[in-house]
């Protein structure tokens, strides 16, 4: 693996096949594992030949990611192929002056018949001040850690993304185990230190959590953050997780704040590290082999994406990070995303599950009319099985994680897994919760559970944008109607996504309307209005009732004492 031109974002691949068969067929991953969603990576593929013995060989591409090599089983095959890399997300590959990154499932082709067997990949250096970094196990590396790796399979080399460039990089235990922090793109008033000793808290936390005695499922584990403009987001893998933030997110020397950005950050690095056990290892059953052709369809998402949210959170709060309120108000966030989908009256997460292929990777302005994020339900779901166990005094959903790992080994399971450690916990059947929370639309029984934890519920007014049933952007003097609300005022006055919101009329006079929070200016005690909008270049007036009495949830915390087993609880008390 080398960089053919950085400039123009090309890497080149040498792919060595020393017992081909006759003929030899070779595919790149039409997607990546934890990001369902069909990407093609064949697409950026570019000046695939083969060679044996010296002599150029036919190929015959069979679809959009897949060829044949009319070669002979006797000796080496070689194989070269440009790709282009250009993608800054954590999910294919980035190459250019500054710093390379790539995933697997991007650049390396996979022989089929041999995906089992051990690879090696050797990286050279496209600079030589560059470092590099990886879960792969090394073999024979330089100094700043290019040289040849190994990978005791196919999907091991895959899961194992690369980070190369002039970046910072501290290492720490965890449960005895090194870890590494690599940080691309960190500004001079970045506070490496103090991100590290959190992440370290993070890291403890998680491992307590799973294992009483037992190890980690990895011999070391590597974080690699990219720090940009303005992005979000993770990826996990087997050791490792690719992260992407933006610089402001950073803790920053002197500067002691828990601001809001820190905190998002360190979340997300709490998920992806929890991911470790919870859909690396412990996984769908229809994941124990990963097909990298087509969709790998599951009902379970809401489990291994929903239940990681929930604890992505508590285990900040669990370790001291975050305090009481800051969780609580975290947690009051993830409701009101909820209740303000209309798509969970339609949608179950396990229906959202099956659906991530088309439906939570291919939004539009419908989608949340017409779904539920298995990310956020699934965290509420997690949360009303965590505090119904504790309500009736039968264990915790901490009791069943560890239950459920020790069952499946690790490794591949089922819903009926998970059922049966409920009922192991609980000491009865969980059968109608499953059916109603995971299956069923109706709304969960949340202000309930959460008073027997000492927990308010509180209701506050709600933002203009969820009272009208309205998604819009303020943009260059006027209101971009994103997404319209099934239900709401905004849709029975015929409001659409895509209109440009112009302005009002009230009482006779019209306004221009520059931001949605005018309206209220404008509108005074007035409770109708008229919209006036512009569609496809028509100006249309739309009759709005303003309506009153929408509300978000707000917790408090209310009785410390019993909270205290919950948001403080110990790991295998």
């Amino acid at each position: 693996m080398e960089a053919a031109d950085l400039h123009a974002h090309l890497w080149r691949v040498t792919l060595v096949v020393e017992r081909p068969a006759a003929p030899q067929k070779l595919s790149l991953p039409a997607w990546i594992p934890g990001s369902y969603l069909l990407r093609e990576f064949s697409k950026h593929l570019q000046r695939l030949t083969a060679r044996q013995d010296g002599r150029v060989l036919p190929m015959q591409q069979l679809d959009k990611a897949t060829w044949t090599v009319d070669c002979m089983a006797s000796s080496a095959l070689t194989l070269s192929y440009e790709v282009y890399a250009y993608d800054a997300s954590v999910r294919t590959a980035w190459l250019d002056a500054q710093r390379g990154f790539f995933n697997g499932t991007s650049l390396c082709l996979r022989v089929h018949g041999q995906e089992s067997q051990p690879h090696t990949l050797e990286v050279a250096p496209p600079d030589p001040q560059w470092q590099l970094a990886t879960g792969l196990e090394p073999q024979k590396v330089d100094r700043h850690g290019f040289g040849t790796f190994w990978a005791a399979s196919y999907d091991e080399l895959v899961d194992c993304p690369v980070e190369m460039g002039r970046f910072w990089s501290a290492e720490f235990k965890a449960g005895g185990i090194a870890h590494r922090f690599v940080v691309a793109g960190a500004p001079e008033s970045f506070d490496g230190e103090r991100l590290v000793a959190d992440t370290q808290k993070i890291c403890e936390a998680a491992i307590r959590f799973w294992h009483e005695r037992g190890k980690p499922p990895f011999k070391g584990y590597t974080f690699l953050l990219n720090v940009v403009d303005d992005n979000y987001g993770g990826l996990e893998h087997r050791n490792s997780t690719a992260l992407i933030a933006s610089r402001r997110d950073l803790p920053r020397l002197g500067d002691a704040r828990q601001h809001e950005g820190y905190v998002t950050l360190l979340g997300l690095i709490s998920h992806e590290y929890f991911h470790t056990w919870n859909v690396k290892s412990l996984r769908p059953a229809e994941f124990a082999r990963y097909d990298y052709a087509s969709e790998n369809y599951t009902e379970l998402l809401w489990f291994f994406e929903g239940f990681t949210s929930y604890y992505d959170d508590l285990l900040l709060r669990r370790c001291g990070l975050i305090d009481e309120t800051t969780y609580l108000r975290l947690l009051s966030k993830t409701i009101n995303q909820v209740q303000q989908a209309p798509g969970r009256e339609l949608q179950s997460v396990a229906q959202a599950s099956f659906d991530a292929w088309v439906k939570y990777y291919r939004q539009d302005e419908n989608t949340p009319n017409a779904t539920i994020s298995y990310y956020t339900k699934g965290a509420l779901v997690a949360l009303c099985f965590d505090l119904s166990l504790r309500a009736e005094g039968a264990g915790s959903l901490d009791e069943a994680m560890r239950a459920l790992w020790n069952r499946c080994t690790g490794g591949p399971m089922t819903e009926a897994d998970f059922a049966a450690v409920l009922r192991e916990v609980g000491g009865r059947s969980y059968s109608r919760e499953l059916g109603a929370w995971v299956h069923g639309t109706r709304e969960l029984p949340l202000a309930e559970l959460l008073a027997t934890r000492g927990i308010e519920v509180h209701q506050d007014p709600a933002p203009l944008q969820q009272r009208l049933g309205l998604r819009t952007q303020d943009s260059a003097g006027s209101v971009q109607v994103k997404t319209v609300l099934r239900g709401g005022a905004a849709e029975q006055a015929g409001l659409a996504p895509g209109d440009e919101w112009l302005g009002v009329e009230v009482a006779g006079q019209g306004w221009r309307l520059a931001k949605l929070d005018d309206l209220l200016l404008y509108a005074g005690s007035h409770r109708r209005v008229t919209a006036l909008v512009a569609r496809d270049r028509r100006l249309l007036r739309l009759d709005l009732q303003l309506p009153a009495g929408a509300t978000t949830w707000r917790l408090a915390l209310r009785d410390a004492v019993l909270a205290q087993p919950w948001l403080a609880a110990k790991p295998h008390a």
